[in-house]
């Protein structure tokens, strides 16, 4: 180990009260900004959840959709002409829309209603008890097991109603939730029909498979220029347009967005102010090693280490309680997301803000008389 390390060390360790409480500050605003982000990171996750888990190469929306949960119809008489496109192997239309779920105690609640074909398109995925292919049973639908309370049923084969119509429980999932907290219902295209009181002859989205080898950006381009008045998409064009909206062109999101950036600003004021004020506790030791006749390069590499390695036990202590925040909130309404880009940018973000405080204190000890060490 390098002197100036040994050094910087025992100077951290040497008050133990001291460098707990530069720790616990350090740990603080990381778990602080970690919280905040990966709020922000889990809410961009759930507002494409659907788009995420749909077969499809490309969805075709009527112009001008802002996000998934838009409702604006398109005529199924399109969908004629989607399919005469060279490369377009499938085009499965989906349906989508808000009911009532009328409790068996009584009482109702919103749901989300997601209809699409079983044979493809857009299924219920984590299932955990029942099947898919159960969907195809009159009147069965799949919900998830965290609304099961909200929605006033015991779970599998219990029965309810939408919209007047008898349903009953025959699949349910796993972590299938919305960002609005309103659950999802998954059916067959042709009742959710009768449960939205939609006509035949409409859908909102069009889920396109296309044929192997085939180039997305062309045979959109193709589909435009023969269908009017929709709008053709790649899977990750309608994850950045529906992600830009909700995040961007709602309250929920910006509201988000100035959390974590209020986050980063006070974690890193807090990292500072704490650094710089443990180094300005150690003046003496600093003005002790100028008197002896250290030079300004090598007490700058000793304040230094010590700022490197308050951030990696106070970034490591974090990391833990971030992933512990992570298993709490994992079946929540909104979990907190925490990928591995995140930590890697967050570590270099600790490290960058000890370092940038340790600069400011490096300029305090230069103008440290070493005089004050003899007269103490």
């Amino acid at each position: 180990m390098p002197l100036t390390l040994t050094l910087a060390s025992r100077n951290l360790f040497h008050d133990r009260l001291r460098f707990t409480a530069t720790v616990i500050g350090i740990v603080f605003s990381i778990v602080l900004v970690m919280v905040q982000l990966g709020l922000y990171l889990g809410f961009g996750r759930m507002v494409t959840t659907m788009i995420d888990h749909a077969n499809a190469d490309l969805w075709v929306v009527s112009h001008g959709a802002k996000s998934f949960e838009d409702l604006s119809l398109i005529d199924l008489d399109i969908r004629r002409k989607v399919l005469a496109v060279n490369g377009v192997a499938k085009a499965t239309p989906v349906i989508i829309g808000f009911s009532d779920w009328h409790m068996p105690g009584g009482g109702l609640t919103p749901v989300f209603v997601v209809g699409a074909d079983s044979a493809g398109g857009l299924q219920p995925w984590n299932v955990v008890e029942g099947s898919v292919q159960a969907l195809s049973a009159p009147d069965a639908v799949a919900v998830d097991r965290s609304y099961l309370e909200r929605l006033g049923i015991s779970g599998l084969g219990a029965t309810a109603e939408i919209h007047g119509h008898k349903v009953r429980v025959a699949a349910l999932t796993q972590g299938i939730r919305s960002f609005t907290t309103t659950p999802y219902v998954f059916a067959e295209i042709d009742r959710a029909r009768s449960y939205l009181g939609l006509p035949p002859n409409k859908a909102n989205n069009l889920l396109i498979r296309l044929a192997p080898r085939k180039d997305p950006e062309l045979v959109s381009r193709e589909i435009e220029a023969k269908v009017p008045g929709v709008d053709v998409l790649t899977s990750e064009e309608f994850r950045s347009r529906s992600r830009s909206f909700w995040l961007f062109g709602t309250g929920a999101g910006a509201a988000l967005f100035a959390g974590a950036l209020l986050g980063v600003i006070v974690g890193t004021v807090i990292v500072a102010q704490t650094l710089y004020s443990s180094t300005v506790d150690h003046l003496t030791e600093f003005a002790t090693l100028r008197a002896v006749g250290c030079s300004n390069r090598y007490i700058f590499r000793v304040i230094r280490y010590q700022a490197v390695i308050s951030a990696i036990i106070g970034f490591s202590l974090a990391s833990l309680i971030g992933a512990a925040v992570v298993r709490m909130t994992a079946k929540s309404a909104l979990p907190i997301v925490i990928t591995p880009e995140l930590v890697l940018g967050l570590f270099f973000l600790t490290v960058l803000m000890c370092i940038a405080s340790a600069v400011v204190a490096i300029i305090r000890v230069i103008h440290i008389d070493p005089v004050m060490v003899l007269t103490r």
